[in-house]
């Protein structure tokens, strides 16, 4: 577990006054995903932002029934200053935890490279969904494919920057 000073808000614990506080962070309990976290904040991304070729990004989401943090690390695409992610949890029938989380607490903490930052996360509209799927597709086209195995239609998630905060 890590300690990061976070601008998550917990719903379970009342405001104290206190603008900032502690939280402990677990990170993904799938091993490789975990080593990969490790060097991405070792190295402010430098050994991490580039996974296989690959855009990736920490994405840190309060747990929806714990209250706790929780980090990942995701492929991502851009659509100007907007990150989009892909809730495809590899075309499994189901969504992944990290999607129910911000679902439930859409204010999010993101690093990409050396940079963190609050955020808040939602799901695109299917208006919006159709040219941004093409967007991410043309990042990581295995997004098609998961889609057609998923038996659900995987959300596309907009991820801004909430302006004038720091992490």
């Amino acid at each position: 577990m890590t300690t990061i000073h976070n601008a998550l808000p917990d719903p379970a614990r009342p405001d104290t006054g206190s603008t900032a506080r502690q939280d402990e962070v677990s990170d993904s309990p799938t091993g490789w995903v975990a080593e990969h976290i490790r060097r991405y904040v070792e190295t402010d991304g430098e050994n991490g932002h580039l996974y296989q070729g690959w855009p990736t990004l920490l994405l840190t989401t309060r747990g929806r029934k714990s209250g706790k943090l929780r980090r990942t690390a995701l492929i991502y695409a851009q659509d100007g200053a907007r990150y989009l992610l892909v809730a495809s949890n590899a075309g499994a029938p189901h969504h992944p935890a990290w999607y129910l989380n911000l679902d439930a607490h859409p204010d999010v903490t993101v690093q990409v490279r050396d940079e963190t930052f609050p955020a808040r996360a939602r799901t695109a509209t299917a208006e919006e969904k159709r040219p941004l799927w093409e967007r991410t597709t043309s990042v990581f086209p295995l997004y098609d494919t998961y889609q057609a195995k998923a038996g659900r239609d995987i959300p596309l998630v907009i991820v801004e920057r909430l302006a004038g905060k720091d992490a």
